[in-house]
């Protein structure tokens, strides 16, 4: 296998890895989002202060900053050791290292405080009169949110969440400063080996990332088109 070739096969694996921390992190920061939603438009002050306050801190730091204060911190201040994969299969160990469950979390959490924001935004954009009209025909409010208000959430949000989406992509180099064996990890160890190149080439692995979630996301905007906003 040539020079060319070996680079590609190094750079795969750490799209492997940038690609699993990427679905796992909507897989976590979607649903959590839409709590942490919930809890900051709640009638309860404490809890709605106290969840804008975590929104607030979330959004307003670096998630540079986010990942070594989740990596480092525990172990410090209370010894806690992040758990470690032992299947037998290298690669699979390798990339669910502990560095990466700490990069997972600190990901989940926050995307999670920017979605909750969306989610905000697009449930206040409804008019009340469907929540008033839902509540006379007899809906509970679980009713109310699933049958009349999510789908047209769904719709306003895509644009926004798409946006997040696609800077979720990019902001995966960010786990390499904790050395997680992600995509531009592995190219910045062709640059240790003398070669620039794989820097130039693992760009293109992130435009061709994008560029596919691009598309998908067009075409969840066209199937929701039937939706009347």
């Amino acid at each position: 296998m040539g020079q060319f070739g070996s680079v590609t096969l190094e750079l795969l694996n750490g799209l492997a890895s940038s690609f699993f921390l990427f679905i796992l992190t909507l897989l976590i920061s979607i649903p959590l989002g839409l709590l942490m939603c919930f809890c900051t438009m709640s009638k309860f002050k404490p809890l709605s202060w106290l969840f804008q306050g975590i929104v607030l801190v979330l959004r307003g730091t670096p998630l540079m900053l986010q990942i070594f204060v989740i990596f480092y911190v525990p172990g410090l201040l209370f010894g806690f050791q992040w758990p470690t994969m032992n299947t037998g299969w290298s690669w699979f160990d390798a990339t669910f290292s502990t560095r990466f469950i700490a990069a997972l979390v600190a990901f989940g959490i926050n995307y999670a405080a920017y979605f909750s924001e969306i989610f905000r935004g697009g449930i206040q954009s409804i008019p009340k009169g469907q929540f008033e009209a839902g509540a006379v025909l007899g809906m509970s409010r679980r009713e109310i949110f699933r049958k009349v208000i999510l789908l047209q959430m769904i719709k306003r949000i895509v644009p926004p969440m798409g946006n997040e989406i696609i800077t979720l992509v990019k902001d995966t180099s960010l786990a390499n400063v904790i050395a997680v064996t992600e995509l531009m990890f592995r190219a910045q160890q062709q640059l240790n080996k003398g070669l620039i190149w794989p820097i130039f080439y693992a760009g293109l692995f992130y435009f061709l990332f994008n560029a596919l979630i691009t598309y998908l996301l067009k075409i969840a905007e066209r199937k929701l088109e039937y939706i009347k906003i």
